[in-house]
């Protein structure tokens, strides 16, 4: 059996392979009111269909000011959370697992009004400029962090993913291009990782679930963060019960990066390697010979897939017959994946 089809168990939950939809943001609410609606139904679900292991629904809004875009998903109301549980429902139908990545945008959110972020700086010249946060600022995001967490446990997801990458309020603080506060949430690498560090300890006071982190692992940029840097954050997100580190990189400014197939599998082997911890791996991963070089190699322990299960919502049997391996089809579709 190729090692992308079998089994990972975290804290009780078993993903039946290691495919993993990635967090894409869909854009979809059109109400702008960040609840579930009929394309994140059909979107999600076909993927559950499509036999994937894991899916991590997109960033998913903690406060009406941390939406990327008027268009984001929320989880700031309990009103939320029956259009969640719904969404989580129709996908356990087929024997995937369910996840939600809460976010908040911090400097990079388009929205009307006072944006936040933990210094008074904006991602680039054509941006809001955003107001640096105060204590208390600072407390009502962890809160909401908690309450969202706690939502996501009412609505049945059986993983939580906070958003630490792409430039987001939390890698905000982790980079010093970003945070350039003098209190105890700026300047060292420990004050900086303070603001991750108490949201995952609020977060764990309402969840016992499998509790991973995504993080940007190189911001590409001279005197920004490196891999290297993410070692001794990956181990303390370890030490506070972090089960596993889903490993992006960039974004945090404005920089170029050369892309190129699998390109940020480096990273997360090497805080794998060094903080050990699991990871998943991210980015130009398209076919299943890539994918099952990565985990035989121990290179991650998960895949994810984001922009050719885009393509193929089915893209678990595409890779099944590209590695000679027989996954069982949906009744309903029998006799179309023999």
């Amino acid at each position: 059996m190729a090692k992308l089809f079998t089994p990972f168990s975290v804290k009780g939950v078993t993903f039946k392979n290691r495919i993993v939809m990635s967090p894409m943001c869909m854009y979809s609410c059109h109400r702008e009111d960040g609840m579930v609606e009929d394309w994140h139904r059909t979107h999600y679900t076909s993927r559950a269909v499509g036999q994937a292991g894991l899916i991590i629904v997109e960033a998913t809004a903690v406060t009406p000011q941390g939406r990327i875009s008027p268009q984001d998903l929320g989880i700031w109301s309990d009103d939320h959370v029956a259009g969640l549980k719904e969404l989580t429902g129709l996908v356990k139908e087929h024997g995937t697992a369910i996840g939600i990545q809460l976010a908040h945008a911090g400097r990079k959110a388009v929205l009307e009004g006072e944006i936040l972020a933990p210094s008074a700086l904006a991602f680039n010249e054509k941006s809001k400029t955003p107001k640096e946060m105060t204590k208390a600022d600072i407390e009502e995001t962890i809160e909401a962090f908690k309450k969202g967490a706690q939502r996501a446990k009412e609505a049945g997801f059986d993983v939580i993913e906070l958003h630490g990458a792409h430039g987001y309020l939390i890698n905000e603080f982790l980079s010093p291009l970003s945070n350039q506060r003098t209190d105890e949430y700026g300047g060292s690498a420990e004050n900086r990782y303070r603001f991750l560090r108490e949201i995952i300890d609020a977060v764990k006071t309402v969840w016992d679930g499998p509790l991973f982190v995504r993080v940007s692992a190189n911001d590409y940029t001279e005197g920004g963060l490196t891999v290297e840097d993410y070692i001794p954050l990956a181990k303390w997100m370890k030490d506070q019960g972090v089960d596993l580190i889903d490993v992006s990189s960039g974004a945090v400014v404005p920089a170029r990066i050369n892309v190129y197939p699998g390109y940020q599998v480096k990273f997360a082997e090497t805080i794998r390697e060094g903080a050990g911890i699991a990871t998943s791996a991210v980015g130009l991963i398209t076919s299943g010979i890539q994918a099952e070089e990565i985990l035989q190699n121990e290179r991650a322990d998960l895949v994810l897939i984001g922009r050719e299960f885009l393509r193929d919502p089915y893209w678990p049997r595409t890779a099944a017959k590209e590695l000679g391996v027989e996954i069982e089809a949906p009744k309903q579709y029998e006799r179309g994946w023999r």
